[in-house]
Formats: C-alpha cells, structure tokens, sequence
C-alpha cells in the first residue's frame, strides 16, 4: 500500500515537474514583458516586476505594424487550416477505409515527408511559386503551409475514422445513401474532435511559421506577425528586450484562445479514439 502510494506521489510530482519545465518560459515572457527598462538591465532578475509597467506595450506597437502583421497571420493561418481540413477529410476516410497496400505506402509516405527539413524544401518551392507568379503573395504562403501540414493532418484523420464504426456506414448505406452523403451526415459529424484538433494543429503550425514567411514574403505590408518580431533585434544582434517580450506575448494569445475553444472536443475525441468497437 504505502509503495503504491509513494509510487503514485512520484508520478504526481514528476507531472508537476514538467509542468513547470512547460510553463517556465511563457511565464518569464510575461514578467518581462511588463517590467521597466530599469528591472530589465538589473544584474539580480525577479520573478514579479516591482514596478509593471504598460511601456513595453506602447513602444512594440509604436515602433512596428504589429496588428496589421497580426492580421496577415490570422488570415494565412485560418485559410491554411480549413484548406488543410477540407482537403484532408475525404483523403484521410479513403485511406482508412480502403486498407490496400497503396495506401499502406501512401501512409508510410506521409509519416517519412515529415523528416524532410525545411531548407531542403524551400527552393523547389520558390521555384514554383515563382512559375505561378505566386511569390511575395499571401496566397502562395497558404498554398505551402497546406502542402507542409497535410500529411500529418492525413495521418491524424486517419486514425479518426478508423475509430468511427463502420456499421453506421453500413446502416445508411442500406438506406440508399452514397459515398458522398455518407462521409457528410454521417462519418463528418463523429469526426468533429479530429476536424477540430487537426485544425488547431494546422492554425498553430501556419501561425508561428517563420523561415517560408522570411524567405517568400517580401513586401512589409504583407509580412507575417513572426517575421514583424525579429525587427526588435538591432543589426548587431541585440534585442530590445522588453517590447519584445510584449510583441510575443500578444503573439501567444491566439493558440491559447483557440485551444481554450476547442480543448474539449480535443480530449473527446481522444476518449473516443481509445475506445474499441
């Protein structure tokens, strides 16, 4: 008794642990965001700022177009997910349902693409978006932020549907509905936690991007929120600190309040997932 209870103790204070470890950056990014320049220099670091200040907030959006680098951000972000999600439904239910070696291969494809770094990928993409005369466009960045999140948004959705029994397909399909009907009121409702999760993963990956932004986009009226924050590093490398520290915890608050959203149909859909029919 009193090992299995020190055992679950040590599990408890393990999970503390990583939670801190988790939520160590986020809440220094915090403290610094508000303090004073005076406290930001000072050789002896404190968690709370003495002094909080709104200043950092003022300067950041003083000295860059934060809300309009904000909006290219949300707009590239959100077409990128429902593109990603659209686009991966109807992949992701041929692939579960259809169990053939093409697709063994298709999925064996999909988990090996998400290896590939960056920069082995970015000059066949300029090229081609040079061809369709998509450089430097909004448009173009949504195209490669789908390219680049649709594998593990099929991968995801995938393990989805294959959670969705295929009895319920069956039934309406003896009611004389087709593929097409069946995927839309029938299987599409039961996947709304995956729908929803992988587009949070999509919205996230499209709106914290930064190295296609830098290299694509280069009109500042287009620039993405990302790229708008490395203008607060001088030429030699050194940050202005605390307007910085603002920026980016504005930045954060979109992924928390689309996951704060949606968290619930997130940890349904995994209950959903665990469960054998």
């Amino acid at each position: 008794m009193r090992t299995g209870r020190a055992g679950r103790a040590g599990q408890y204070l393990a999970l503390l642990a990583y939670l801190v470890f988790l939520a160590f950056p986020f809440l220094w990014l915090v403290s610094t965001a508000f303090k004073p320049p005076g406290e930001l220099a000072s050789l002896h670091p404190t968690w709370i700022p003495r002094n909080p200040t709104l200043e950092n907030f003022r300067q950041a959006f003083g000295e860059q177009p934060l809300l309009r680098a904000a909006a290219n951000s949300l707009v590239i972000a959100l077409a990128a997910a429902l593109v990603a999600v659209v686009v991966a439904t109807p992949m992701a239910y041929a692939t579960a349902r259809h169990r053939t070696r093409l697709s063994r291969a298709v999925t064996g494809w999909v988990v090996v693409s998400q290896a590939f770094p960056f920069v082995l990928l970015i000059i066949p993409l300029f090229l081609i978006l040079k061809n369709l005369q998509l450089v430097n466009t909004l448009t173009g960045l949504v195209l490669v932020y789908v390219v680049w999140s649709l594998p593990f948004a099929l991968w995801m959705l995938t393990g989805y549907v294959r959670a969705v029994p295929a009895e319920l397909e069956e039934a309406a399909a003896v009611d004389g509905a087709g593929r097409a009907r069946i995927l839309v009121s029938v299987t599409a409702p039961l996947l709304a936690p995956g729908i929803a999760a992988t587009a949070m993963f999509a919205f996230i990956t499209a709106w914290n991007e930064f190295f296609f932004a830098l290299v694509l986009l280069k009109t500042p009226e287009k620039q993405t929120l990302p790229v708008v924050l490395t203008h607060f590093l001088g030429a030699e490398g050194v940050a202005d600190l605390g307007p910085l520290a603002a920026a980016a915890f504005l930045a954060t608050i979109p992924s928390l309040v689309i996951f704060a959203i949606i968290q619930k149909r997130i940890t349904g859909g995994m209950l959903a997932g665990a469960v054998k029919h």
